[in-house]
């Protein structure tokens, strides 16, 4: 395993990120406690999850993933060799289940608690805003539409401020954000010009699919030194091409046809001519995206998730995989061509 540092701080990770999203929902527990043995035995020790899993979002497995990281964390007592990174959600209504409210100082004060009480720990590694209150364009949005009728308000500080007080309190260690723009984490790094604590990493989508990152959030990262957390790196399974001549059973897009995200016409014409490169030069579609993704000067670390240990097996022996000039070149031509089709 290769390890690096969380940005600001000390704390070192795995490059590569244990995701969890599918435990409580296409995972049992006992699945899910076999993952996290074998993960950390490869030296993984980064685990992200969140307050919405499992997905689907649903009230039935609602906090399902926090509750089963809980159970392996008190049978194996090893809270202390993991850094643990978890989630609170916007206002959106498709998790009203979860809460109705925003970013205020009672919302942190619940979600936070029953994170704590779910993992079975007395603190939080990294405490990540799932998505941000104000309208803007991610999971899916190409690109931004301003709308006049929000009713959002500027409150980057005084989300700061509530933060900063549960870190005062030992209960998060770190903060960052996901599903963020540009101009969100630009935002928060003022606030912390000011002596606000600071958003030490950003978790977005990011794969050869989808790299509208690079756009304008990357030159953010380097320049302020926030760190990137690619969550989807293998695009739910497109990039593994399993899709590309059937529809194999009990994967999440047959599941769940609602996340069709990286299904598109675009998306399929691309994933075939990388799995072309990937075959020219005697490796899996999903060595080869995972790769890609590993090797970014700006990624702090990979957010990796599997259905079985197979799949585990595949995706953490990606870091030893290091790929050519002449891959990224032809992986460079085909972006050119067809630049983005999943944003």
């Amino acid at each position: 395993m290769k390890y690096t540092t969380l940005p600001n701080t000390d704390i070192k990770v795995s490059k590569i990120c244990l995701g969890t999203m599918t435990w409580g929902e296409q995972n049992t527990e006992d699945e899910a406690h076999q993952q996290l043995d074998y993960a950390i035995a490869q030296g993984v020790n980064f685990i992200d999850t969140a307050e919405l899993y499992s997905v689907p979002a649903k009230k039935e497995t609602q906090g399902s993933t926090e509750r089963i990281i809980g159970t392996w964390l008190k049978k194996t007592g090893k809270r202390d060799d993991v850094v643990i990174a978890t989630k609170i959600v916007g206002p959106r209504e498709f998790v009203k289940h979860i809460r109705t409210g925003g970013f205020t100082k009672a919302e942190f004060e619940d979600a936070i608690h029953k994170s704590l009480q779910r993992l079975q720990t007395e603190y939080i590694d990294l405490y990540q805003l799932h998505w941000p209150e104000r309208t803007t364009n991610f999971f899916g949005v190409r690109g931004y539409q301003h709308d006049e009728t929000e009713k959002w308000q500027d409150n980057f500080d005084s989300v700061l401020s509530y933060l900063q007080d549960f870190v005062k309190q030992g209960k998060i260690g770190q903060i960052g954000v996901s599903n963020e723009t540009a101009y969100g984490v630009m935002r928060y790094v003022e606030e912390a010009r000011k002596g606000a604590p600071k958003m030490i990493t950003v978790q977005n989508p990011y794969n050869l699919l989808n790299r509208k990152d690079e756009i304008g959030l990357t030159e953010v990262l380097h320049r302020e030194n926030v760190g990137h957390l690619p969550y989807s790196p293998l695009g739910f399974g497109q990039l593994t091409g399993k899709y590309l001549e059937d529809t194999p059973k009990n994967a999440r897009v047959t599941l769940f046809p609602q996340f069709a995200r990286y299904h598109n016409e675009n998306s399929f014409k691309a994933t075939r001519a990388y799995n072309e490169i990937a075959k020219k030069y005697d490796l899996s579609l999903t060595q080869m995206a995972l790769a890609f993704v590993n090797d970014r000067p700006f990624v702090t670390s990979n957010i990796i998730g599997a259905t079985t240990l197979e799949q585990l097996k595949e995706n953490i022996n990606s870091i030893d995989i290091t790929l050519s000039d002449e891959i990224l070149k032809e992986i460079e031509a085909v972006h050119e061509d067809i630049p983005n089709p999943a944003p």
